[in-house]
């Protein structure tokens, strides 16, 4: 199907270009959230005698998305879930839960303009992409341990997994050294 687009559509072209995509993708995504005009010659008339007016309003769209995007970049949160010894997350974090850790700390952001291409599954330090426009992108930091201690610690640039192995590892070698001393398995005196 052609349509005319609305606004800039990443991978398909910008503001008043006519391209072909599937039907589906224009009937399902583009056309309900007015991104595009189904290609007629009457709707390329509209098009034209409001295209002054389409693109002060991306223009106005583009300078809120902006303006929230200042207070929003770089901004961190802390998500506090459960995880194994290895870091593995017992489940995952989604957009929607990225949405919800920022709109809950006073930013306003959807769940569809959370960007990942695949869900987080591991505790760490975390940068997430939202786009809060088609040419406005930021980046917030999630930070995710399994409590308040871990997390602080994550912050300061401590990889929390590594240390934990670290520990145990010299928590082992010591008790080896223990049993070492102490004498464990050697016979003293004699026995006949």
């Amino acid at each position: 199907m052609k349509v005319i687009l609305l606004e800039r559509v990443e991978g398909w072209g910008g503001l008043g270009d006519t391209v072909t995509v599937k039907d589906g993708y224009a009937r399902n995504f583009l056309l309900p959230r007015h991104k595009a005009l189904r290609a007629t010659s009457a709707n390329q008339k509209i098009f034209d005698a409001q295209r002054a007016e389409i693109e002060k309003r991306n223009v106005a769209n583009r300078e809120t998305a902006s303006k929230a995007g200042e207070a929003l970049d770089g901004t961190s949160y802390v998500m506090i879930r459960s995880a194994g010894e290895t870091g593995q997350l017992y489940g995952s974090v989604a957009g929607r839960d990225v949405a919800d850790v920022v709109n809950a700390n006073g930013g306003k952001i959807e769940r569809s303009m959370v960007v990942l291409d695949k869900p987080i599954k591991t505790l760490g330090v975390h940068e997430v992409k939202v786009k809060l426009h088609a040419e406005v992108t930021i980046t917030v930091k999630l930070n995710i341990a399994r409590s308040q201690d871990e997390a602080d610690r994550q912050e300061r640039g401590e990889n929390v997994i590594a240390s934990q192995f670290e520990e145990e590892r010299a928590a082992d070698a010591e008790a080896a050294q223990d049993l070492l001393e102490g004498g464990a398995g050697q016979q003293e005196g004699e026995y006949a």
